[in-house]
């Protein structure tokens, strides 16, 4: 993957580093407010993920590997050691790999909503199952009613990330969304804080607290009526905790 395909943007010259790893889909826009509070006492990078915000999607589908990878390298070829991490939903995922796996150093790690624990569903495995089997009935229907036959079966069964993003990322995301990350938790060193909406459907908060179990240095604090967005409901909130906690 080369630098075409990830886009950054740099703010404020500290000598202490914070790097921004936004949810799937999102980009730099969506963490203004804490750029904004972050980058008088910070050095601040924040990143657009392949197909999203100014990075270009490869021509080839990408693993979570992809992602982590560049991130690491980006890392050392900027010379940034022991940086701070704020991470929503899917920048988790990346986040546990560069510690666990990469073995990055990172002085503290603040995970909004983490993405990476993917549980046994039975209610999502007879849906995808349905869905294959409606799809391998469309050889029975005429071609003129195909498609548009098809085309109700997605709307119906996929989900609205996956609606949302082109052809060519399909395969990607569903790479991500089936790799189980529960396995890198225990090597997680660093002080660590999730913040957890209790309205968080998405990542439920059974799975905050189940991270808050399994990494060594971490706390858990749950926002009410927050939702996987909380970042955005509770700003001001949220980047209180983020000062005191990096402080």
């Amino acid at each position: 993957m080369n630098k075409k395909n990830f886009y950054y943007e740099k703010y404020g010259n500290k000598d202490k580093t914070i790097i921004i790893l936004p949810g799937w889909g999102d980009n730099r826009s969506t963490f203004d407010f804490y750029i904004n509070a972050l980058k008088e006492k910070y050095t601040i990078y924040i990143f657009d993920y392949p197909g999203f915000g100014k990075s270009i999607f490869p021509k080839r589908s990408l693993f979570l590997n992809d992602y982590a990878n560049y991130i690491n390298n980006f890392l050392k070829e900027n010379n940034i050691k022991n940086p701070n991490i704020i991470c929503h939903s899917f920048g988790c995922r990346i986040s546990l790999l560069l510690i666990a796996k990469y073995r990055v150093l990172v002085n503290k790690l603040v995970i909004i909503g983490g993405a990476g624990i993917r549980r046994k569903n039975i209610k999502r495995k007879v849906k995808e199952i349905k869905y294959k089997i409606l799809k391998r009935l469309s050889i029975f229907i005429p071609k003129k009613k195909k498609e548009k036959y098809l085309e109700k079966l997605f709307n119906k069964y996929a989900s609205p990330d996956y609606k949302n993003i082109s052809n060519n990322m399909r395969k990607t995301f569903s790479n991500i969304v089936n790799e189980d990350l529960r396995k890198y938790l225990k090597y997680i060193y660093c002080p660590c804080i999730l913040l957890w909406g209790e309205n968080d459907y998405e990542t439920p908060l059974k799975d905050g607290k189940y991270m808050n179990k399994k990494i060594p240095n971490s706390g858990l604090i749950i926002i009410k009526k927050g939702t996987h967005f909380v970042y955005l409901e509770y700003p001001f909130y949220i980047i209180r905790i983020i000062l005191e906690f990096f402080n």
